[in-house]
């Protein structure tokens, strides 16, 4: 059954469970921020079905709750970060600081980020980076959850991306997976009991379904068919190459509560001169798109970010929908 709660309960619970878990309660806040932000803008596949799972990592010893990264800067522009097993979106965002304040001088930085916990929906950093009027392109890696183009079980991560550029008043956002759909999606469809689309998987045996809970254990497809599995190749050996992550089938972490996590992240951010008058004819130049006739079938035309926003905005006025067996657990870990 879906409920709908009050988003400063959501933050007031899952924070309490954190904090109990060991986070501090900066650490804490800063992670539920991430999963919210997810709940706001439809994104329940990387929103608070999370949290439990980031609990039990955090008790069986394969997140450290405390942790932020050590940071280590190879030259002017290129940081390494050993992430210390820490809350992802604790040591991103400690990562993304430093690289604001050195890219302020440099015009570009560049973060490789290995031994990190899960860093979640990569429109967040996206967004705080270009509202503070620099660029950001993110991409990370995860467990090998996509099948190759042609191939039937899965070799890839999901690797998704995400491009920031301030605009005036909301930035522009991208954030996309290499995948039809996240392992999220897949999840909280088998959590629901719903269907999912064909196409957008196959099972244990190479076979496509509609069956959300047997696509968990087979793989997801590539979207945009070659080219889309090429892209996420690219982004997989390329993260790798600089984090020193694990590829492909070795990864771990991002799924399970046991196992250390072995994907990479890697940001870069970019300061240019021009980028704050840019800032406004950028903004126009959406607002162009957004005013063409649509075609036929379409109500309107978008630019990447509107149908979140909307959402967000309603959810905020209107409360979060959430799982009721999703709600059910983070409020018994809150009160444990």
């Amino acid at each position: 059954m879906i409920q709908k709660v009050a988003a400063s309960e959501i933050h007031q619970i899952c924070a309490a469970a954190l904090l109990r878990a060991g986070a501090p309660e900066s650490h804490a806040r800063l992670q539920v921020d991430l999963l919210l932000e997810a709940e706001l803008r439809g994104r329940a596949s990387h929103g608070l079905l999370r949290l439990p799972r980031i609990v039990a990592r955090i008790r069986n010893g394969v997140a450290d709750p405390r942790a932020s990264g050590r940071h280590d800067w190879q030259g002017d522009g290129l940081l390494q970060v050993d992430g210390e097993c820490g809350l992802g979106p604790v040591v991103a965002c400690a990562a993304l600081d430093a690289l604001m304040e050195r890219a302020a001088t440099t015009g570009v930085a560049l973060a490789a980020i290995a031994n990190n916990n899960h860093i979640g929906m990569l429109a967040f950093y996206a967004e705080r980076v270009a509202t503070r009027g620099a660029m950001l392109i993110a991409l990370s890696t995860s467990e090998a959850l996509v099948h190759a183009w042609g191939g039937t079980k899965a070799m890839l991560g999901t690797n998704p991306i995400a491009i920031g550029v301030p605009a005036a008043p909301l930035p522009f956002v991208f954030d996309m997976a290499t995948s039809v759909v996240s392992m999220g999606q897949i999840h909280d469809h088998a959590l629901r009991g719903a269907p999912i689309p064909l196409g957008w998987a196959l099972d244990a045996s190479g076979r496509p379904t509609t069956d959300a809970k047997a696509a968990r254990g087979g793989a997801i497809a590539p979207f945009g068919e070659a080219k889309g599995y090429a892209l996420g190749l690219a982004f997989e050996v390329l993260v790798a190459g600089l984090t020193g992550a694990a590829l492909g089938r070795a990864v771990r972490g991002t799924l399970d509560a046991t196992e250390i996590c072995n994907k990479g992240d890697v940001f870069i951010v970019i300061r240019a001169a021009q980028m704050e008058a840019m800032a406004a004819s950028i903004a126009l130049y959406l607002d162009e798109i957004r005013d063409d006739a649509p075609a036929e079938g379409f109500r309107r035309v978008a630019i990447p970010g509107d149908r979140a926003n909307a959402v967000r905005a309603e959810r905020l006025r209107d409360g979060v929908p959430v799982a009721g067996n999703v709600w059910d657990d983070i409020v018994a870990l809150a009160r444990a």
